[in-house]
């Protein structure tokens, strides 16, 4: 969303150009559910600036965290170690702790060099 009128669709693999009439736009990114903090951008060294759009939780770690929960509660499932079992939600505890803890910083604007 810019400058709170105008929300454009991101597609993974194209770019999107956004025109802008004036100085210092403010940029605020969604997904409908997480929110940036407001990015103000200014145009004082060139016309155009380039960015991407990072998540602070990859994918690696997500990948990561949910075969950590699978293993551990199969394996509690089968050994019935109970304990195993309640090890399997710290991945889940650790990715909405982390969340929660830097929403505001969720999502990213993260400058492109030409």
């Amino acid at each position: 969303m810019v400058n709170g009128k105008h929300i454009y669709p991101l597609a993974d693999s194209r770019p999107v150009v956004v025109k802008v009439n004036q100085n210092n736009p403010r940029i605020v990114i969604t997904d409908g559910y997480h929110i940036s903090k407001p990015a103000k951008i200014s145009f004082t060294d060139a016309d155009i600036c380039c960015f991407k759009v990072e998540c602070a939780i990859n994918d690696t770690q997500f990948y990561v965290a949910f075969a950590l929960m699978a293993v551990a509660y199969l394996l509690g499932m089968f050994t019935g170690f109970i304990l195993l079992k309640v090890f399997s939600f710290l991945p889940v505890i650790y990715l909405l702790a982390f969340y929660y803890m830097n929403r505001k910083d969720f999502f990213r604007l993260v400058p492109v060099k030409n």
